[in-house]
């Protein structure tokens, strides 16, 4: 429990560190995001109609610290004010219609790197010096140091406009309402098969060397040499005895990669214009629309935070040390 707290206490922090930077920056910036809509709308309002719309979008120009804790009022009640790109939609309202395919989108890229490369780094320690442990790793490491957007330009090009079997953009085709029904989910499922192969492809190689590195400085224990001794079957010892210890690193760096799973995920939905919030984080940076911007770096921040905060919990679960300590 001491532990769990102790890295409670660190999240929250780091979480209100967050707001507190969503806070200044757009206020350290020259001029404010009324000043900006009417400028580039070329409108002339009253200055009671400007006193108003500043309100709404929550920059009155009084003092700072009362808007400093009025902010941080509405974000603890999910009032992020209203878009100005997509006037007058609240801005939490845009963000949960745009978060689930974000989230589709960074789940199955994840699942997919974290289940195939420490699968491969497990065979290829176990099989150390074999073909797939001095072919593979190279391949990987150096498909992986690409960027995420030049494989995602790359795979779309060739799969979506040179051969035609991919769909160009979009989370599913035009034309069809979504529902639960089979035709809607393989149409879903056709439209993230190359956004997630791109995220896949850039991440699997540092999975399997992180799986590969520690399996075969865990082939060396004690009990590994006195599993051997006692004629367990080499299947059985390298996932129940060598794999199951190997594991645990692989679970810390499942919180740390989440920031770099979400950066690319925001980078891939440019690329294929897919509806997550990537795709209008870069539509509200076009539109100068700040109370968006602000919204959508505050909610990527915190499920990031969030997400690390569940692996401590499993960490603490699957490891006795934690504990003990």
């Amino acid at each position: 429990m001491g532990f769990i707290l102790r890295r409670l206490g660190f999240y929250l922090v780091a979480f209100w560190a967050s707001i507190t930077l969503n806070f200044m920056l757009p206020r350290l910036m020259p001029g404010d995001p009324v000043t900006r809509m009417l400028s580039r709308s070329q409108q002339r309002l009253d200055p009671q109609q400007v006193e108003s719309l500043q309100r709404l979008l929550g920059v009155e120009g009084g003092p700072w610290w009362q808007e400093y804790f009025a902010y941080i009022g509405r974000v603890f009640t999910g009032d992020f004010g209203v878009s100005i790109s997509r006037f007058p939609t609240p801005v939490s309202e845009v963000i949960a219609a745009q978060l689930p395919w974000t989230l589709l989108l960074g789940a199955v890229s994840l699942f997919l790197a974290v289940v195939i490369g420490n699968l491969l780094g497990i065979l290829a320690a176990w099989r150390r010096g074999g073909a797939l442990d001095s072919v593979v790793p190279p391949l990987l490491v150096f498909i992986g140091s690409f960027p995420y957007f030049w494989l995602a330009m790359g795979s779309l090009y060739v799969f979506g406009v040179t051969l035609g079997i991919s769909p160009l953009r979009h989370a599913f085709s035009v034309g069809i309402t979504p529902s639960w029904d089979l035709t809607f989910i393989f149409d879903v499922a056709a439209h993230l098969i190359l956004p997630a192969l791109s995220i896949v492809l850039v991440s699997i190689g540092g999975w399997m060397l992180g799986m590969r590195n520690t399996m075969i400085s865990t082939n060396a224990e004690d009990y590994i040499l006195m599993a051997e001794a006692k004629g367990l079957r080499p299947r059985r010892i390298m996932f129940n005895y060598a794999a199951r210890n190997a594991l645990l690193p692989s679970v810390t760096n499942i919180g740390m990669s989440l920031g770099f799973i979400v950066g690319g995920a925001l980078l891939t939905e440019v690329v294929f214009a897919y509806p997550g919030v990537g795709y209008q984080l870069l539509a509200a940076v076009q539109g100068l629309d700040y109370p968006l911007m602000q919204g959508l770096f505050l909610t990527i921040t915190a499920a990031v935070l969030l997400a690390n905060f569940l692996v401590d919990l499993v960490y603490v679960r699957l490891d006795p040390r934690v504990r003990v300590g």
